[in-house]
């Protein structure tokens, strides 16, 4: 089995699926459907249709296509195939055939694009009908933090505590209530140590976003994943894809996942962004793309907690 076969059978069985139901989605035949999983591109008709129907069967199973070839490299072309020589003599015999067959391969080219769009367009609208409130409270939270240069946190907010709005602070009784009140400030773990744990984007390298989390000596750093909808999800412990694998399949709402940051960093793919709010002690990190791919690095000289382990609620 190839990688990239390997890949999309994973992406299959995390959502649940046969090889009768998608092929009952993409009007593929499961047989070209298997050799895909097995690599065995000589099965498939054509060079066209070996890109076209990866890309289709992705789409089915949640995996954006384009990052899919562009991790696995390019599709090999199915070799020429054995029996043309015997179709180019029937079609010599046989003009209404060869009209026929002239304009099948036109006629496929436009119903694939259009299959893709139709299905893009229905898990988009599947994804906005299921978006909760929640979710306009993270998309501003995002905004809020696009720009690290122009915020300006306290030291309260920086540790992802509670900070007072403008009314509260304008009206005295409003501003003692949030003081006293219990719930206004979360009590620190006993593990916790005086400090604040600042994010902020370092660089670009490709397509991944870098962000540097700068964090006292001690002070744990939780990575923290809420998720409102569907959305293809990759968390690796290191630098890319080929670390530790601590996360991976599909989302669903009302889904809460907990990492902890270490020294040797931690990489994040969302297939589709505006489902999986990410946030590094409180503080929410964006790179603005709907298909995300982030890169958090301790800054040196810090000493982040060592445990990689995961919790899902």
């Amino acid at each position: 089995m190839s990688e990239l076969g390997r890949h999309l059978k994973e992406a299959r069985l995390q959502k649940g699926m046969s090889l009768d139901d998608v092929q009952e989605v993409t009007k593929i035949r499961k047989k070209y459907l298997e050799a895909i999983e097995a690599g065995d591109y000589k099965v498939l008709p054509g060079s066209f249709y070996v890109r076209a129907f990866i890309k289709t069967y992705a789409e089915a199973v949640g995996v954006n296509p384009d990052e899919l070839m562009e991790e696995h490299g390019n599709v090999p072309a199915a070799p020429v195939d054995t029996t043309m020589e015997t179709v180019i003599q029937k079609r010599s015999r046989k003009p209404e055939t060869e009209r026929n067959a002239k304009w099948l391969p036109t006629l496929l080219m436009w119903t694939f694009p259009v299959l893709i769009l139709v299905v893009i367009y229905l898990y988009a609208s599947s994804t906005m009908n299921n978006d909760s409130p929640e979710k306009a409270d993270n998309a501003s939270m995002t905004t809020a933090t696009q720009d690290p240069a122009k915020a300006k946190p306290s030291p309260t907010a920086a540790g992802g505590g509670a900070v007072p709005s403008a009314d509260a602070a304008a009206t005295p009784d409003a501003g003692a209530a949030a003081t006293t009140a219990p719930a206004a400030t979360p009590e620190p773990s006993p593990s916790s140590s005086p400090g604040a744990v600042t994010v902020t984007q370092d660089r670009k390298s490709g397509k991944t976003t870098i962000y540097k989390v700068s964090a006292p000596a001690g002070t744990p750093v939780q990575v923290q994943i809420a998720a409102t909808g569907v959305s293809w999800l990759e968390v690796y412990k290191g630098e890319n894809s080929k670390g530790e694998k601590l996360s991976f399949g599909n989302t669903k709402a009302g889904e809460n996942l907990s990492f902890t940051l270490d020294s040797g960093g931690m990489y994040i793919k969302s297939g589709y962004s505006p489902a999986t709010a990410i946030s590094v002690n409180g503080q929410a990190i964006t790179d603005g793309k709907t298909s995300s791919r982030l890169l958090l690095e301790l800054d040196s000289g810090t000493d982040g907690a060592t445990d990689g382990s995961t919790t899902g609620e």
